[in-house]
């Protein structure tokens, strides 16, 4: 997977996000819609979703590389609610239907920051699933957000 992977995922689309501020507790469920571009001749791609996240508003975008020298995937990361207004950085490997990055994020002055763990995955009925995971330091990675997007163009 690489480039190619990338802008076979370009279009628009729409879905739900599952969130869970507890493991096994989905603490809010919500319609996502979105676009994924090429961005400089298609060197990379540009996620730019809207949704709400407990009735309010949320917006984000994520920059999104294949890194042909390292020959792993690079995120940026920024959204209104979950960043707050920090850009997380986060880089992997590819997997079976996609790829998995692993980034940090700070929670507050004083303490240490937490793992979060993306994994974007095409399904074979060419829906979008984004997973990602919360690495809370000493404790089991725990579910946090799950998106399934369809294609509308």
């Amino acid at each position: 997977m690489s480039k190619e992977f990338l802008r076979s995922l370009c279009g628009s689309w729409r879905g739900i996000c599952q969130t869970w501020f507890e493991p096994e507790i989905i603490a809010d469920r919500a319609a996502v819609t979105g676009s994924i571009e090429p961005v400089m001749d298609g060197k990379f791609v540009r996620f730019v979703y809207r949704s709400t996240i407990q009735g309010k508003p949320r917006q984000g975008e994520e920059l999104i590389a294949f890194n042909s020298i390292n020959q792993q995937f690079e995120v940026s990361w920024i959204d209104d609610f979950h960043m707050s207004d920090a850009i997380m950085f986060s880089q992997g490997l590819a997997i079976d239907k996609g790829f998995e990055v692993s980034g940090l994020y700070e929670v507050g002055a004083g303490h240490p920051a937490w793992g979060w763990k993306t994994q974007y995955e095409l399904l074979d009925d060419g829906r979008l699933r984004l997973t990602a995971y919360n690495i809370m330091p000493d404790e089991p990675e725990a579910k946090a957000l799950e998106t399934i997007l369809e294609r509308t163009s």
